[in-house]
């Protein structure tokens, strides 16, 4: 009995304190827990507080300032280059002749300097001479002539056998041709020079090298790029100019060449120019369309001006091949003179000969190396004494 009533005792006294904890939480007047505060943004100091910020501006639309616009680009204009005159460029190039004509020279010297020249010598000396592309006709005569200026003099010194063949050379090649390039303006308009041959010999590059060779003797020159087939001949020929401050005609590339000989000749005359040089196609897919092509740039340009110089660019090193286009361009075009090109990196020279005796015309330029300044005026004795050395 007294178990039970202790039991009662105690769930009495836990359902006291339950009921007096209720009390205490729901009573009446109890405040309300206070609410969160979020935190505070903190205050800039004025110098550093940014626009648009402040309690003033509140409700203000925020100004954003204006992108910065991009810099221009700056254009840096190529400096123009002044180059040096023509006159006396081979004899300063000289020794590049000699480095690849040098050793025909010697051989024709130690064959003509022998105490006995049988007829295997005088095969030998015919052998070396066509080798080096002087071609079978002239080297014949040549061959000829030496044989009875020997019998004439019987012994022969070194000094003797070098001066026959000189004359012997000089001969072939001809001192007495005008080589002289007439670029000379007719009054108000201007010298044109016609520049023609085969992609690939160095037809634009020569054209470029001839605008710094004349702007070096003085003259003012417009480039007309009329080869619009390839688009980098173009470019490769503005290049060019802006260096010596020569402007180029161009036209869109596959355009029409006569067209663009025609501008150019027309800004030569309205800017006064002395020269304008027209760089043309090469393509040899048929010697019609050729003939079309050139025919019709020659004839638009005789309306404005005239043809001075028609100069065909051939590459040294080919020989014999470049004598076959030599002759197609030379039943195309009235040729009245030859760039040769790369004479420095060969030793078949001769074909300065074949090439004049087969087209009738003079060798009036030669390339000498890469670069800029290595075009120059042909000079016969120049040459003859680089091939045959000091």
């Amino acid at each position: 009995m007294d178990g039970y009533l202790g039991v009662i005792v105690i769930v009495a006294v836990v359902a006291l304190l339950a009921a007096g904890g209720l009390f205490l939480l729901f009573r009446p007047g109890r405040k309300a827990p206070p609410p969160v505060k979020p935190p505070e943004t903190p205050v800039l100091p004025e110098e550093k507080r940014p626009a648009g910020t402040g309690a003033e501006d509140e409700g203000a639309t925020t100004t954003l300032p204006p992108p910065a616009k991009p810099a221009e680009p700056v254009v840096v204009e190529p400096e123009v280059e002044v180059p040096p005159p023509s006159a006396g460029r081979m004899v300063r190039l000289r020794s590049r002749l000699a480095r690849s004509q040098s050793a025909l020279g010697r051989g024709l010297l130690e064959l003509l300097s022998r105490d006995r020249l049988d007829d295997d010598v005088w095969d030998e000396i015919e052998e070396s001479l066509i080798t080096a592309d002087v071609g079978v006709a002239p080297t014949q005569v040549m061959v000829e002539e030496l044989r009875t200026k020997v019998k004439v003099l019987g012994s022969r010194t070194p000094d003797e056998v070098r001066g026959l063949l000189r004359e012997q050379l000089l001969a072939q090649i001809g001192p007495g041709l005008d080589r002289t390039l007439h670029v000379r303006k007719h009054g108000e308009r201007p010298a044109v020079v016609l520049v023609v041959g085969v992609n690939g010999t160095g037809k634009t590059t020569t054209t470029g090298k001839l605008a710094r060779s004349l702007v070096g003797d003085g003259k003012r020159v417009v480039l007309g790029a009329a080869d619009t087939f390839r688009a980098a001949a173009a470019d490769q020929l503005q290049t060019w100019g802006e260096r010596v401050g020569a402007d180029t005609v161009r036209g869109p590339e596959g355009g029409d060449p006569a067209s663009v000989a025609f501008d150019a000749v027309a800004k030569g005359t309205e800017e006064k120019v002395d020269v304008v040089i027209v760089d043309t196609a090469g393509r040899l897919h048929t010697k019609t369309g050729l003939m079309d092509e050139l025919g019709k740039v020659k004839r638009v340009i005789e309306k404005k001006a005239t043809v001075d110089e028609v100069l065909l660019v051939l590459d040294a090193t080919t020989g014999q091949n470049g004598m076959r286009q030599a002759q197609v361009f030379a039943e195309v075009v009235n040729i009245t003179g030859i760039a040769l090109t790369k004479l420095d990196g060969t030793a078949k020279g001769g074909i300065v000969i074949s090439v004049q005796r087969e087209l009738g015309v003079p060798v009036k330029l030669v390339g000498l190396g890469e670069g800029p300044d290595d075009l120059a005026p042909f000079d016969p004795e120049v040459f003859v004494d680089a091939i045959l050395g000091d």
